[in-house]
């Protein structure tokens, strides 16, 4: 925070209120001031910016399935319907509908870990948990990071059991062809213990979708985007001015005010590293944004970082999706700490400050070091000798 202080002089000097005893240096008050006690407690120092509530994730679902090949020159061509097929699904796939799309989830649907999330030609396409995307066939002798994530899916989906199937094994065994089966069976597909790319997608959460790209009924070519999907937890999003980056960080307290005037409170659950242009198509934040968009410093020439903000109670964010929000961020705070209003500074005339300390009939100055202010108080912390909790200090009458 930064404060005229230099204004407070002005301000905040009550001349002909305080005369100087030329040999004790004590204040002689002229009438009764207002006074308040110097108090000790928790100061905090806050920033306010603008804010948009939205969905944490932005996950972007591209088409893998075999067998789907782009439609021909112009527009409303077909899927020419040639080419190689992946395994035995790829096969069918071509031959059955030649990559047109069959099931589309709707807007605001969430699919969950093991359900479809689309068809092609009649084949499912599942979701199932993993950071790793799907990027090959999987049969019995791989291994690899891919391979783990499928076998704990597989074991939380109730596919194995952890004594039939490790759950944090890298290695596709026959246990897990096994399990892969039942989970064809439980598709209605042939259960061939194998997956071919693109029978499948790896997303870390359930999926919300935000937006649809493929059309239902339409051919949809391999490397197509389907689908835009977010995580089903509310977040809340700030575009803030790469200036203040070192006045955020993670774990900050904030409070929220809503569109309709509630307050909630939150934390900083990740702040970009990456400053992003305003004349930028897209943001080159490190966080992920979700469907939060930008805030409020769209159309500013600033640069802007992006930070994430978790609420403490998602359910008050309640359906505001891609509304703004303003947000308080406590950015530093200080406990047990000596404080009086900011109006109680005295500017002095070789420089610094001063409170104006009551004892009994007599007034006397005390020299005072400046520390945290907390602008929504007023208040200011202060450390100076023989300063005290309970000593009243002169403030402004009202």
């Amino acid at each position: 925070m930064i404060l005229g202080l230099a204004a407070i002089g002005g301000g905040l000097w009550r001349a002909g209120l305080i005369g100087h005893d030329d040999d004790t240096g004590s204040a002689q008050p002229s009438d009764a001031p207002s006074t308040t006690a110097v108090a000790e407690r928790t100061l905090s120092q806050q920033t306010q910016v603008d804010a948009t509530i939205g969905y944490a994730g932005d996950y972007t679902v591209i088409n893998q399935m075999p067998g789907s090949k782009p439609p021909s020159t112009g527009a409303g061509g077909s899927s020419s319907g040639t080419g190689s097929s992946q395994g035995q699904q790829g096969g069918q796939a071509q031959s059955a509908g030649g990559g047109i799309v069959t099931t589309l989830p709707s807007v605001g649907q969430v699919v969950k870990q093991g359900q479809v999330l689309y068809r092609v030609a009649g084949q499912p396409v599942v979701l199932l948990a993993g950071a790793i995307p799907a990027y090959r066939d999987l049969a019995v002798d791989d291994s690899g990071a891919d391979v783990r994530q499928l076998n704990a899916d597989l074991v939380a989906l109730g596919y194995a059991t952890k004594s039939q199937l490790d759950p944090t094994s890298d290695d596709f065994s026959w246990a897990t062809s096994r399990a892969v089966e039942k989970l064809q069976e439980h598709l209605d597909v042939d259960q061939t213990g194998k997956l071919v790319l693109g029978q499948v997608v790896f997303l870390p959460t359930s999926a919300r979708i935000a937006s649809i790209n493929a059309v239902l009924g339409a051919p949809v070519s391999t490397g197509a985007t389907v689908l835009h999907a977010t995580s089903t937890d509310m977040q809340v999003h700030v575009d803030l001015d790469a200036a203040q980056r070192s006045d955020v960080k993670v774990g900050d307290k904030v409070s929220i005010t809503l569109p309709d005037n509630r307050i909630t409170s939150g934390v900083v659950s990740a702040v970009g590293t990456v400053t992003s242009s305003p004349a930028s198509s897209t943001s080159t934040s490190s966080t992920s944004s979700g469907s939060g968009g930008s805030s409020g410093s769209q159309g500013t020439s600033a640069a802007t970082i992006g930070v994430d903000i978790k609420p403490d109670k998602p359910s008050e964010l309640g359906e505001f999706d891609q509304a703004p929000a303003q947000v308080t961020i406590t950015t530093s705070t200080v406990q047990h700490a000596l404080s009086v209003p900011v109006t109680a500074l005295l500017a002095q005339s070789g420089g610094g400050y001063a409170v104006e300390v009551v004892d009994g009939p007599a007034h006397h100055l005390v020299p005072v070091t400046l520390g945290l202010f907390d602008d929504a108080a007023g208040l200011v912390q202060v450390t100076g000798s023989g300063l005290a909790a309970g000593q009243h200090v002169v403030v402004p009458g009202s």
